[in-house]
Formats: C-alpha cells, sequence, structure tokens
C-alpha cells in the first residue's frame, strides 16, 4: 500500500478554483446517503438515458453536482469501504469534477493497481493523454468489479487509441462486453466507430453503425453518431458497400434517414462522387411521398445536380433556374451556382473556333472546342465547390 499523491492530482488540484466555480455547495438531502448509493442512481438515470430518456439529461447534471458536493464533504476514512472508492471511480468517469475526484483520491492508501487506474482517469479529465496511456498500460479489468472495469476499458480503450487504433478497438469492445445496454456500450461503439475510420477498416465501421443504429438510435448523443458516420461513408466510399449503409439507415427514423442521406449528398456533390450523390438524392424522402410545399429545397437541388449530366438537363437546369436560393443555406447557394454553371454549359450551342494549327501535336478530340471550354468551365466550378465546403 502506499498513500496517493500522483503528479496528476496535483495538477488538478492547482485548479481547483476553476473547475468549482459551478458546484453548489452540499445539499442536506444528500448528507445521509453513502457515496455509492448517490452513484447507483446516477447509473440508473444513466441507464435510462442510454434508452432514450432525453428529459433525464438535466437529471443527470443534478445528480453530478450532488455527488459533487458529497465527496467534497465526504472523511477520507469514507474510502475505505470498497464501494465508496468504486464509487468515486464511476463518478469521475461518468463526467465528474476533476478537482472533487483529484481532492478525494489526495492522502488515501491506494495499492499499486488503485493508484494505476486513479492516475489514469485523472489524466483522461485533465487531457494529459500520454500520461493516462502510461497509468493504465498494466491495468488489469479482472481486478475490478463488473461496473467498474466497464468505464476503465471504455477510458483506457479512448487514452491508447492515438497509438494503436487496433488495440483501441479491442478495448472498446471489452468495454461493450462489460456494460451491455448503458451509456458505456453506447460511447464505445461511437468510438469504435471513429477508430474504424481512422483504421481504414469498413468492416468494423460497417458493424459497429449496424449496432449503433439498431439500439441506440434514441439516445440523446446519436446526433454524434449520425455526423461520424456520415464522414466515415465518405472517407471509406471506396470499400463501402451501399446496400450496407442503406440498410444501417433503414432503422432510422424519417427525420433522421433524410438528415443523413442530405449531408452524404451534399458531400458527394462537392467531392464529385456521381454513384454516392445519386445513390443519397434517390433515398432522401423515399419513405415519405412528398407534396409540392413540403419539398426540401436540399433534396431538390442534390437531386437536380446527380441528373446534371443526364439526358434530360434542360428540364434540370430548368427546375435549378426555379428553385428558391433563399430556402437554402450560403454553402448550398454556391452550390446551386454551380450547378445552374454546369448545366447552362451542357445546353450552350457549341462555338465556331479556328483549328490548332498544324504544328500543335495534339488530336482532334483534344482539340475539340467543347472540350476545350468545358474544362475551362468545370476548372471555374471546381474552384466553385471548394470554396463552398464548410
Amino acid at each position: 500500500m502506499k498513500r496517493y499523491g500522483g503528479a496528476i492530482c496535483g495538477l488538478v488540484l492547482a485548479a481547483l478554483p476553476a473547475f468549482c466555480a459551478a458546484a453548489s455547495e452540499a445539499e442536506g438531502s444528500g448528507h445521509g446517503l453513502q457515496p455509492y448509493q448517490m452513484v447507483r442512481s446516477l447509473q440508473l438515470v444513466q441507464d435510462r438515458i442510454a434508452g432514450g430518456d432525453h428529459a433525464a439529461l438535466p437529471m443527470q447534471n443534478k445528480l453530478l453536482e450532488l455527488i459533487d458536493a458529497r465527496f467534497r464533504t465526504a472523511d477520507g476514512h469514507e474510502f475505505t469501504e470498497r464501494r465508496n472508492f468504486d464509487a468515486l471511480m464511476i463518478y469521475a468517469m461518468s463526467g465528474g469534477n476533476p478537482a472533487t475526484v483529484a481532492a478525494s483520491l489526495q492522502g488515501l492508501l491506494l495499492d499499486e493497481a488503485d493508484a494505476a487506474a486513479a492516475d489514469g482517469v485523472l489524466g483522461y479529465l485533465a487531457g494529459d493523454i500520454a500520461g493516462a496511456r502510461n497509468a493504465m498500460a498494466a491495468l488489469g479489468h479482472s481486478d475490478y468489479q463488473q461496473e467498474v472495469a466497464a468505464f476503465l476499458a471504455l477510458v483506457k480503450g479512448s487514452v491508447v487509441a492515438n497509438d494503436d487504433a487496433y488495440t483501441g478497438m479491442e478495448t472498446l469492445y471489452r468495454a461493450r462486453l462489460l456494460a451491455p445496454g448503458t451509456l458505456v456500450e453506447e460511447a464505445a461503439l461511437r468510438r469504435t466507430l471513429s477508430l474504424a475510420v481512422t483504421a481504414s477498416d469498413a468492416e468494423r465501421f460497417m458493424l459497429a453503425s449496424e449496432q449503433y443504429a439498431r439500439r441506440f438510435l434514441r439516445s440523446p448523443y446519436a446526433a454524434q453518431f449520425a455526423e461520424t458516420f456520415v464522414s466515415g461513408v465518405i472517407t471509406l466510399r471506396g470499400d463501402l458497400d451501399l446496400k450496407r449503409v442503406e440498410d444501417t439507415v433503414s432503422w432510422m427514423t424519417q427525420e433522421q434517414a433524410d438528415t443523413v442521406y442530405l449531408r452524404l449528398a451534399r458531400r458527394a456533390a462537392i467531392d464529385g462522387d456521381g454513384e454516392l450523390l445519386a445513390f443519397a438524392s434517390r433515398q432522401a424522402g423515399r419513405r415519405q411521398p412528398q407534396t409540392p410545399d413540403a419539398a426540401d429545397a436540399r433534396r431538390e437541388l442534390y437531386s437536380s445536380i446527380s441528373a446534371v449530366t443526364s439526358d434530360t438537363v434542360g428540364d434540370v437546369l430548368t427546375d435549378l433556374v426555379e428553385l428558391d436560393a433563399s430556402r437554402l443555406s450560403a454553402a448550398d447557394k454556391a452550390l446551386l451556382a454551380a450547378a445552374r454553371a454546369v448545366a447552362k454549359e451542357v445546353v450552350a450551342p457549341v462555338s465556331s473556333h479556328p483549328g490548332p494549327p498544324a504544328a500543335v501535336a495534339a488530336t482532334e478530340t483534344e482539340a475539340d472546342p467543347r472540350i476545350l471550354a468545358a474544362r475551362s468551365r468545370l476548372d471555374e466550378i471546381d474552384r466553385m465547390l471548394e470554396e463552398s465546403k464548410p
């Protein structure tokens, strides 16, 4: 056993005023409860959040505030009760006040494993990823109760991922196994998505996406999943089967699906991915018939862009000209201008230009004035699309 006084703990304690500024004084209703009892209530609320109860979010914040006050007034001997020490670790990894955690740990007699866990968690909370990774390098999850081990695996998976995405994903997988259906699993799946993209592993990306879509789309953090999913589909595009993308999105509500497909369509339009653009534009709004009054301006724009080089480009140009630009964002207005320019170029009559001098070594195709004009125009459009990127 050794008395805890880690360097990371000292750094966090130095920032105590800033970390505690938003915390209220302990409230009488919490003083009669043991810390582990209060943290157990926090976990029950978190389970409701994972299940899609958005109204539980403010309750979680209030509980964190009450638990913070309770830990700041706790006597050191209370942490000789194993359940209270574990509760402190869970509180810390649930978004707790780092300064309160550091103050509670200061001076405690901890064995080597607990000291490593404490250093790792505090390092993670303080943003010292390298320090957290070093502290948790040899940490064994079997030394802890299942719920604590799950949180530790979540933190360890996050900090080791900077050096090794695959090790990070395997550790996050352990966290999911230890805490199925909880916010730990929800967070582990979202982080796995990002790591799979980093590792260019399309299969793991799609597996994690499908699992999240089946289980956690009601989570208040589902918007973060959607953002990562869209970015991952774009990044891993060459290795993805669009049918699997469609199957994953099929679990979403109409609103969620439209949001994902419209984001994909816009990115595809900017990147010039015609196949993905046509796919996403076709899927957006597919489940629910659209009336003219309810038509989404973005859907109209992206659908038109996907057909701008088709045989009906004349009709497409008419649609683009009539599209109300006031219903679009500034970035999408730039896309609209570019799409109109392309459509006009396609339907414009070919102007007569003298052929190239005989001395110029060019083929007839390369010298075709229509191709030369199109290349020039496409260069300009590429510039406009680049400027429209967020």
